[in-house]
């Protein structure tokens, strides 16, 4: 059975770090595009983070550039998103994501399986 297992959401102070970890099963993550979304209350889910199965190419969004590290380990099967300097409108949840075809520059889409997310709140 195919499956993304998100973990490692939570409650964070402003500034703060947290790092989310995305477990695969079913499928070997190391010949598939990953990448995260979140999606705030209200708004629509955004791609935030993209990484190439060939290379290890990444792609940022603006929002995130420089405070997010997206990251894999392949032994693992598992895919992390490191966020430092975390602020309040970082809250949403986060979902992971794999695609089956590559691009470079990554794309957020499509994607081919998702998991059902993490929900990650910033405030004092």
């Amino acid at each position: 059975q195919v499956q993304l297992v998100e973990s490692g959401g939570g409650l964070v102070q402003p500034g703060g770090s947290l790092r989310l970890s995305c477990a695969a099963s079913g499928f070997t993550l190391a010949y598939y595009r990953i990448a995260w979304f979140r999606q705030a209350p209200g708004a629509e889910r955004e791609g935030i983070s993209c990484m190439s199965h060939s290379d290890g190419s990444t792609v940022y969004a603006d929002s995130v550039k420089g405070r997010f590290t997206i990251s894999r380990d392949n032994a693992k099967n598992t895919v992390y998103l490191q966020m430092d300097r975390l602020e309040p409108e970082d809250t949403a949840v986060y979902y992971c994501a794999a695609g089956l075809m590559d691009y470079r520059p990554c794309r957020f889409r499509p994607m081919d399986y998702w998991g059902k997310g993490t929900l990650v709140t910033v405030s004092s």
